[in-house]
C-alpha cells in the first residue's frame, strides 16, 4: 500500500467563524436570561413542586447561575476567541 496522507483541511472562512462565535455568545446570553427568569418565577413560588424556603434557596441559585451565564461566560468566551483567532 502507498503512503496515504489525508487531504489538507479546507481553508477557514474568518467571516463564517466570526458569525458562529457571535451566535454562540448571543446564545449564552439568551439562555442566561431565561435561567434568571426561571429563577425569579421559582422565588415567587409559582410552581407547586417547590414551595417555602426551598423555593427561595432554589430560586436564588438559579438567579445567580443565570447571571453568571449572562454576564461572565460571554466575556470568558470573548477572551478565548481573541486568544485563538481563526487561521
Amino acid at each position: 500500500m502507498d503512503d496515504m496522507t489525508p487531504p489538507p483541511p479546507p481553508p477557514v472562512d474568518p467571516e463564517k467563524v466570526a458569525r458562529q462565535r457571535f451566535f454562540a455568545i448571543g446564545l449564552f446570553r439568551l439562555s442566561g436570561a431565561v435561567v434568571v427568569m426561571f429563577g425569579i418565577l421559582i422565588l415567587m413560588e409559582r410552581f407547586s413542586w417547590v414551595q417555602g424556603s426551598k423555593a427561595k434557596a432554589m430560586g436564588l441559585i438559579f438567579v445567580i447561575v443565570g447571571l453568571f451565564q449572562y454576564m461572565i461566560v460571554p466575556r470568558l468566551l470573548l477572551s478565548l476567541f481573541r486568544r485563538h483567532p481563526p487561521k
